[in-house]
């Protein structure tokens, strides 16, 4: 029996502590925004900082929607093939740009590289959550 509450599906709905820690666990993560009209999904190397997702990128479309101030989704999961147990986290909420630099300093110090290793100099982009939501299936009993 899980100690969080269910959804409709039956799986668990994770406190916003746990996501934190969950969307910390994992390097790559996913984010998700409108550009040109079409949605786009792209994978990143990420870090948690505070409640904020962080992450380096060169200019392109994610520096774009982030100049802009956009509504962002960032989405990481992990799934353990043999328990057939995982867990998704999803946050949505504006990108931004980081200028100030003393941010940028403070979050050079995590040592986050970009997903595209030719990248000379990316830039720091901090998506502040609107929302945090998720979800984790429970380990069956007697595979955990």
């Amino acid at each position: 029996m899980p100690d969080q509450p269910t959804d409709h599906a039956g799986l668990e709905t994770l406190p916003f502590e746990v996501c934190l820690r969950l969307l910390a666990s994992v390097p790559i993560g996913r984010v998700g925004f409108c550009a040109d009209g079409e949605v786009v999904m792209l994978p990143v190397n990420h870090a948690v900082d505070g409640q904020d997702v962080v992450f380096r990128t060169a200019g392109g479309s994610k520096l774009t929607a982030a100049q802009e101030q956009n509504l962002v989704a960032f989405e990481a999961d992990s799934y353990d093939v043999q328990t057939r147990s995982g867990w998704s986290i999803l946050v949505t909420g504006r990108a931004t740009v980081v200028y100030d630099e003393a941010e940028v300093s403070a979050l050079n110090r995590l040592n986050l590289h970009p997903w595209a290793t030719s990248v000379e100099h990316p830039f720091w982009i901090r998506i502040r959550p609107v929302s945090v939501t998720g979800r984790r299936t429970p380990v069956p009993a007697g595979r955990g």
